[in-house]
Parts: structure tokens; C-alpha cells; sequence
């Protein structure tokens, strides 16, 4: 069939072919193990695409002995035969972009230059974002934020005055123009805080000749993608519970972790969309502060940490750590719709005696339907836990479903029912082939 779409003067005609769009989302407070999934999806797609976040993102995926730590890069990049987009939804840090870029060139990735496309549409980060950022942070008390700009960068993009992508493709001198009309008003806000012009506008134009070449028409370059069949896999960054508009406001990030912003952060119309792969850590984490109704801050906790290596690719910082929330889970597919699960980080689990699996919530002695947007009352909820003996037994040598303990496919089959959603993908060890396809 030849699909036909106008413009004023212009005809364009696409011979449309079926192409598979798919996307990977966390389902909780991020860190469930993206990268690793996008990884293994990704030797089967032509394209991987970054939708929205920043550098507040990180995903980690161990290939052999090298482990390549990404914050703005999608993951798909360690394939050498695979293009890579940066959607108009993220918003780019170009000094942080280029320090990933080489960290990773330095590990062995080779081409990256040439198969890294930037949307025009992106938002800068400048390095008067992150100054803001910090600024906000001391002043209105922490919100767990990575102090990397990116919430003051969409608030730039909100008030219409923020530089973009393709601002760099442009007259220097205009740019230079919105760059010190972008910081003039930043030192009328913030007169405790440093914006000297001339030494952001040296750093940005330093890297001009380098980033100018990646920077491309992506809505177009996507339909093009799409009408010829290529197989899509978009990555989201951070996670559901972290979503400005659906996660336990405020402590968010400041995006659209969620479906919805796959639309917005890549020109994807909804109906191109196959799968939805909605990411489950086997127990639940979560970085800086915010409610976090299962959270243990006992010696479960501190365990749970010290055997999963819980701490942020990005920050550092020590994870909170607690057990599996299916009330969580059952909210993010109400907004994402997954078409199927990934569990990863099962083998962190083996050596408990037993496991508690959060499947209602409670206040006041009235049991709750669904999750509540009021984050003081999210922090009186009671959780209401099914206790299940553990396994007991080491599943990371296990590579079928069949050879998980008995007790471990009860897990599994716990999150299926609950969620009615087929777990495709039980992740028990840090490897690239330590993933159970279901």
C-alpha cells in the first residue's frame, strides 16, 4: 500500500512497510535494569532512540569484562551496526555528551561520532542550568535531585527562552545572543550565583564543529525509519514512578518517563507502537528522598543493597532499598499498558529465608484500590504483605525457566497473576547471556 501525506506545494509518497516500534520502560523508581534488556533486544533492531531525561539518567550494560556506563548515549550503541537517536524529549548537556562519548571510545566502542544522531529539536543544558540547579536545591531543601540542570533546562524550555540543537546550525552570533539573554535573566534570579557569559559561550562554541555534524532532522528521520520497516527500539530513561506528572510528585524527575512521552520525545505517532516492555527490579529501589511505602531500613534493607551493589551509575549514591511493590507495579501498567514483563536482579534474592511481596495498601485499617497522588498520605500508607518462602538455592548458572527452584517460579507466577501480564525475561546475574527467556 502507498501512503500519501501533504504539505503546501510538496507531495510526499512512502511505500509503507511493518516496522517494530519497541519500547522499554521502567516500571518503578529507576535502576530496574534498562540497559541490560535494551541490550539483549537490541541485536535484532536497526535503531535505538533516546525519547526524554538527560544525563540524570544511567544504564549500565557488561559486555564480556568491560562494563560501559551510559547517561545520555542509548545503550544500543555497543553494536557497531546500529544508528542511534537522541530525541527532541532529551535535553543535552553537549560537554557531558562528548566526555561519554570519548569514555566509551577509550573502552573500545569504535564510530560513535558516525552513528549518533541529535534532534534539532533538543534542548541545551548549559552550565548555568546546573548552577541553578544546585542554587534550587539549597534553598528549597533536597529533593534527591542529580544537580545536572536538567529541571531548570525544561523550565527553560517552558518559558520559551532555552537554546536548542538547532540554534548551533545557525548564525554564532544570534546564538551568542540568546546564550547571554538566557544568562542575563538567570543572574536577575539567582544574584547569589556566577554567569559569566564569555566563559560559557568559549566552552559551547569549543565544541560547535564537533557536535554540528550529529544534528539532524529526527521526526523525519524517524518517519523514514518507520515507512521503510526498520525495527525501533526506544530506551526510557529514569521510570514510571519518577514521571512528572504520574510519579510521587514532587520527587520526580522532570520528564515524561511514562509511554506517552515516546510520542512526544520522538514524533512517534502512538498507533506505530508494538510492544511495550515494562521493566521489574525482584525487589524495589530507589535513589534520594520520597515516599517509598516498602522501603526496609533494617538489616533486610542493608543487605538487599550490599548483594545487589545498589548504588547510582550517575551519582553514586547508596540506593533505598525494599521489597517487590505489586501496588506500584499494578498503577505503572494501568498508565504504560505492558504488553509483557522483564524481571531482572533475581539471583540478588537467592539467600533469603523468606520474601515479602507488597499486594495492598492500607490506611487507616481501610484497604486502598488504587495508588494515591497525596504524598503525605503515601507516607501513612501501611503495606499489605504475601509472604513467600524463599528458594534457598543459587539461580545465576540457571538459563531456562525450567531450571529455576520451585519457589522462585512462584515468584514469578505471583507478578503474572497479579499484573496479568506474561513475564518474558527473568534477568539472574550481571552477564549478557544471564538472561531466561521465558
Amino acid at each position: 500500500a502507498v501512503v500519501s501525506t501533504q504539505s503546501t506545494g510538496t507531495r510526499f509518497l512512502f511505500d509503507w512497510v511493518m516496522s517494530a516500534i519497541t519500547v522499554v520502560l521502567g516500571s518503578q523508581w529507576g535502576d530496574e535494569g534498562k540497559g541490560k534488556i535494551v541490550d539483549l533486544l537490541a541485536e535484532k533492531v536497526n535503531i535505538v532512540a533516546r525519547c526524554q531525561g538527560g544525563n540524570n539518567a544511567g544504564h549500565t550494560v557488561v559486555v564480556g569484562d568491560t562494563h560501559y556506563d551510559f547517561h545520555l548515549l542509548p545503550s544500543g550503541i555497543v553494536y557497531d551496526n546500529i544508528e542511534c537517536v537522541i530525541g527532541n524529549g532529551v535535553v543535552v548537556h553537549i560537554p557531558s555528551l562528548f566526555e561519554e562519548m570519548d569514555k566509551n571510545t577509550a573502552k573500545g566502542l569504535t564510530g560513535i561520532e558516525n552513528r549518533l544522531l541529535i534532534s534539532d529539536r533538543a534542548h541545551i543544558v548549559t552550565d548555568a542550568h546546573q548552577t541553578v540547579d544546585g542554587a534550587n536545591e539549597k534553598a528549597s531543601g533536597s529533593l534527591g535531585t542529580t544537580k545536572k540542570g536538567i529541571g531548570p533546562t525544561y523550565s527553560s524550555k517552558m518559558k520559551r527562552n532555552n537554546l536548542r540543537m538547532v540554534d548551533l546550525l545557525g548564525d554564532e552570533g544570534a546564538l551568542k545572543a540568546k546564550l547571554t539573554k538566557l544568562l542575563s535573566e538567570f543572574a536577575q534570579a539567582y544574584p547569589g550565583e556566577s554567569f559569566d557569559v564569555e566563559t560559557q559561550w568559549d566552552r559551547l562554541r569549543g565544541y560547535l564543529e564537533r557536535v554540528r555534524p550529529m544534528i539532524k532532522d529526527s521526526v523525519l528521520f524517524m518517519h523514514q525509519a518507520i515507512a521503510s520497516g526498520k525495527n525501533i527500539l526506544v530506551e526510557g530513561a529514569n521510570a514510571t514512578m519518577l514521571d512528572i506528572d504520574f510519579g510521587t510528585y514532587p520527587y520526580v524527575t522532570s520528564s515524561n518517563c511514562t509511554v506517552g512521552g515516546v510520542c512526544t520525545g520522538l514524533g512517534i505517532p502512538p498507533s506505530k507502537i508494538n510492544e511495550v516492555i515494562g521493566v521489574v527490579k525482584a525487589y524495589t529501589t530507589r535513589v534520594g528522598a520520597g515516599t517509598f511505602p516498602t522501603e526496609l531500613t533494617d538489616e533486610i534493607g542493608k543487605a538487599l543493597g550490599d548483594i545487589g551493589h545498589e548504588y547510582g551509575v550517575t551519582t553514586g549514591r547508596r540506593r533505598r532499598c525494599g521489597w517487590l511493590d505489586l501496588m506500584v507495579l499494578r498503577y505503572t501498567h494501568m498508565i504504560n499498558g505492558f504488553t509483557k514483563i522483564a524481571v531482572t536482579k533475581l539471583d540478588i534474592l537467592d539467600t533469603f529465608e523468606e520474601l515479602k511481596v507488597c499486594t495492598g495498601y492500607r490506611l487507616n485499617g481501610v484497604e486502598l484500590s488504587s495508588f494515591p497522588a497525596d504524598h503525605g498520605l503515601l507516607e501513612r500508607i501501611e503495606p499489605v504483605y504475601t509472604v513467600i518462602e524463599g528458594w534457598k538455592s543459587s539461580t545465576i548458572d540457571c538459563r531456562t525457566y525450567d531450571s529455576l527452584p520451585g519457589q522462585a517460579k512462584a515468584y514469578i507466577r505471583l507478578i503474572e497473576e497479579f499484573l496479568g501480564v506474561k513475564v518474558c525475561w527473568i534477568g539472574v546475574g550481571q552477564s549478557r547471556d544471564s538472561i531466561i527467556v521465558v
